[in-house]
């Protein structure tokens, strides 16, 4: 059976499960990072729901490199491979019209693989009863009443959205604001600025729909970033931070770079760009049958979404054509563990972090 809409909602689902998260009324304990949980007894696999930096034996490699190879023994018609291309907006707006946000989770690792999402320690004046909000107890809502009236009192001028603020992170291919909503939830800090653009416009309605989404301290907008003409609503080397995940693997192989390029322009010197996607041998791309192969290790689904997977020296190569400088580059082998059915699945990811150099 092609992989399908449920397929792929179960992709989500895994990327998002944090293995110490405590069901009920519970408190949920911080995720360590990826790579601190091994597996050195194979009798105890079923003790816990993952487990990190799971080694892979020569036999187990040329099972997956077999598997692939059968899986693309036969690509799908060009004038099919053309359709998909030219109406891939239209297949994610029907993957986001059928499941909205129903079977999304909080991505529990966000805050833990990539700490310079997280807020800066006592990032608001607790003692600022100026414009009276000493009362707004929730942080998110006090960040958002500060931008407010400064706003409404002049003491900023928005020449674009975002263009009073100190911090300014984009995320490319918001869905419907998995990470969005995260950070600025958590952020206090009333002079960050978050932008977020989608393929799908009616991913970007249903961010603009959250009770949490506030013009004051977001901007969602939609954008085909392989599109050399579409605006985007900040200038250049104006960005600080850049977030990719799960995200570039949607895009055609051959439009990556000049997207990556792009986007990379309009970083500060200084600024990060932070990527986390499906590697090479993942168990999504394992699972492909025949007849679902675009081209090389790039696959569409059943409901005509496309996902291509990567190796670190694909990624590497990209980033630094595009002026970065590696920060971080590492491979997520991890072993997925279902305990009530005894299942065991083998998940590939990588995480990257490349900077744009000061120059002098």
């Amino acid at each position: 059976m092609a992989t399908n809409s449920a397929d792929i909602a179960k992709e989500v689902a895994i990327q998002g499960e944090s293995d110490n998260r405590i069901d009920g009324a519970k408190e949920e304990i911080k995720r360590p990072q990826f790579g601190s949980r091994y597996l050195k007894d194979p009798s105890k696999v079923f003790e816990h729901n993952a487990w990190d930096n799971v080694q892979w034996d020569e036999e187990q490699e040329e099972v997956a490199r077999k598997k692939v190879a059968e899986n693309s023994e036969l690509f799908i018609q060009e004038e099919q491979r053309e359709k998909y291309e030219s109406d891939a907006d239209q297949y994610w707006n029907d993957f986001y019209t059928q499941h909205q946000n129903r079977f999304f989770k909080d991505r529990h690792w966000l805050f833990t693989e990539f700490p310079e999402l997280a807020p800066e320690p006592n990032t608001v004046n607790s003692n600022d009863t100026e414009a009276g909000l000493s009362s707004v107890k929730d942080t998110h809502q006090r960040a958002n009443a500060i931008a407010e009236v400064n706003l409404k009192e002049g003491k900023i001028k928005e020449d674009f959205p975002g263009s009073s603020a100190s911090t300014r992170i984009l995320e490319v291919g918001c869905g419907v604001g998995n990470t969005v909503f995260p950070i600025l939830q958590t952020n206090n800090d009333p002079g960050l600025f978050v932008y977020c653009c989608d393929f799908s416009s009616t991913a970007i309605d249903l961010v603009k729909s959250h009770a949490d989404y506030s013009t004051q301290r977001c901007h969602a907008f939609v954008c085909d970033i392989v599109d050399d003409a579409a605006v985007l609503p900040f200038p250049e080397n104006s960005l600080d931070i850049i977030v990719l995940i799960f995200v570039l693997s949607a895009v055609h192989p051959d439009k990556m770079q000049s997207a990556i390029d792009r986007l990379c322009r309009h970083l500060k010197p200084g600024g990060l760009l932070l990527f986390r996607d499906y590697g090479r041998y993942d168990m999504a791309q394992l699972r492909f049958k025949k007849g679902r192969c675009l081209s090389d290790n790039f696959y569409v689904r059943g409901d005509g979404t496309r996902v291509y997977f990567f190796t670190q020296d694909e990624l590497g190569t990209m980033f630094t054509s595009a002026g970065l400088v590696e920060e971080q580059n590492s491979i997520d082998r991890r072993l997925q563990v279902n305990r009530g059915r005894q299942l065991t699945m083998y998940r590939v990811w990588i995480q990257c972090k490349f900077r744009k150099p000061i120059k002098s």
